[in-house]
């Protein structure tokens, strides 16, 4: 797999999200089709290097602003962290916007195939399905068969 043409210069994770190629399902396909304005067998994403963002009508700012600066991810700039990248509680449930940041700095720490092969796939999961434990981070509680 190649991690750089599926890691968007922000820190998203394509390979792992529900948008993405395999992971869409037919009912996110006819969720984004619909917001979208197109049939739902045309919505799979290929990774916002390859094909943009699905969910941004137009260009990305962050995108624009990564080419414009010649770099291949927002870690590489002069001005990281930004503003693009601020986190914000808006809409958090559901966009990956407040892990851009975390996901950026481990890539920075470990390199892009380490983060991706080892630790991605957990950080998408502590952020969609932990429980935050004030000092420790998001925590997955697991359930228990009793």
């Amino acid at each position: 797999m190649d991690y750089f043409e599926l890691t968007a210069p922000c820190g998203i994770d394509c390979f792992n999200c529900e948008l993405f190629g395999e992971n869409i399902t037919p009912e996110m396909q006819k969720r984004i089709a619909a917001y979208r304005n197109q049939p739902p067998e045309t919505v799979r994403c290929l990774g916002c290097r390859e094909s943009g963002c699905l969910i941004i009508p137009g260009e990305c700012a962050t995108k624009s602003c990564i080419a414009s600066k010649k770099i291949d991810f927002c870690y590489q700039c002069d001005e990281f962290p930004c503003n693009r990248l601020h986190p914000c509680f808006d809409k958090s449930e559901k966009f990956p916007q407040n892990f851009k940041l975390f996901n950026l700095c481990r890539i920075r720490a470990v390199g892009l195939e380490r983060w991706a092969e080892e630790e991605a796939g957990e950080i998408r999961r502590r952020f969609f399905a932990g429980k935050l434990e004030i000092g420790n981070g998001p925590q997955i509680v697991e359930e228990r068969n009793e």
